[in-house]
């Protein structure tokens, strides 16, 4: 099937398409570009995107489904560097249920992340019921518990679980009203790596809707280790694999200033 329809009536044969194609998927002839049938196309959109006469289509990626970009950059440099600052870990959650309308939109975001090879493959999983979090933050104590006894836990294991069963603060997932997953099958190799690079998307993004969002590290850590009793509580297929955990939530409290780092490591070669 061809994947690509070009408007030789707009085409100015600038080959600007071939050119940013990254597996040469086009080639430029005196008529235009065409399709080299010994590569493959991924998907990725850039020939559609970059076309400065809206000349080109691909079955893959319409044209018809990408967004017009009026200016670029989109926004400044001072602005984008106080937005990325601005995010940081919540672990304190109002009591209140995030909107079903703002948690498809924090994972409509993460699906546009850049991903291997535009692989994508992720699918999410969003928790609402209290009664599970609560229920999981027990089920990965439970886990943590017994690979102290294993004498296999991380050093602060041992300090999580007792502080757990004597005052039930919940440092798995933070008492979050809502914990998003990411879902991919097993055989799938880029799971975690496009996880990461999808989540951070989400992440960024939730701050524009007022939302905080954290890592759930001990979470994934048993989710991981494939440990049964997690897994069953979430009805994970056999051919599926979590490969990470955000909890999002309203932030209980307003964080005033923007925090420092280490101080800039870096060298230049020339």
């Amino acid at each position: 099937m061809k994947l690509i329809k070009v408007n030789k009536e707009k085409c100015i044969k600038c080959g600007i398409c071939t050119k940013v194609c990254p597996t040469k998927f086009l080639h430029m002839e005196e008529d235009g570009p065409r399709e080299v049938v010994e590569k493959a196309c991924i998907g990725c959109g850039q020939c559609t995107a970059v076309c400065p006469n809206s000349a080109i289509d691909n079955v893959k990626a319409p044209l018809e489904k990408q967004v017009k970009l009026e200016k670029f950059p989109v926004i400044d440099e001072i602005v984008a560097e106080k937005f990325l600052r601005s995010r940081r870990s919540i672990r304190c959650y109002k009591d209140i249920p995030v909107e079903k309308e703002k948690l498809t939109r924090l994972v409509n975001i993460a699906r546009l992340a850049p991903t291997a090879s535009n692989s994508q493959g992720i699918s999410y999983i969003i928790i609402q019921n209290k009664e599970l979090i609560k229920k999981m933050t027990e089920v990965v104590m439970e886990w943590m518990e017994e690979e102290v006894n294993k004498a296999s836990g991380y050093w602060s294991f041992s300090a999580h679980v007792k502080d757990y069963k004597k005052s039930g603060d919940d440092v798995v997932l933070r008492d979050a009203p809502n914990l998003i997953l990411g879902i991919a099958a097993k055989d799938f190799k880029n799971g975690r790596q496009n996880t990461i690079s999808q989540f951070t998307y989400m992440e960024l993004f939730a701050t524009s809707l007022g939302l905080g969002s954290c890592w759930a590290g001990l979470f994934e850590m048993c989710a991981f280790a494939e440990y049964a009793p997690l897994l069953n509580l979430l009805s994970i297929g056999k051919d599926k694999m979590i490969t990470g955990a955000v909890m999002v939530g309203y932030p209980k409290y307003k964080f005033q200033r923007l925090v420092n780092r280490n101080p800039l490591e870096v060298s230049f070669v020339e």
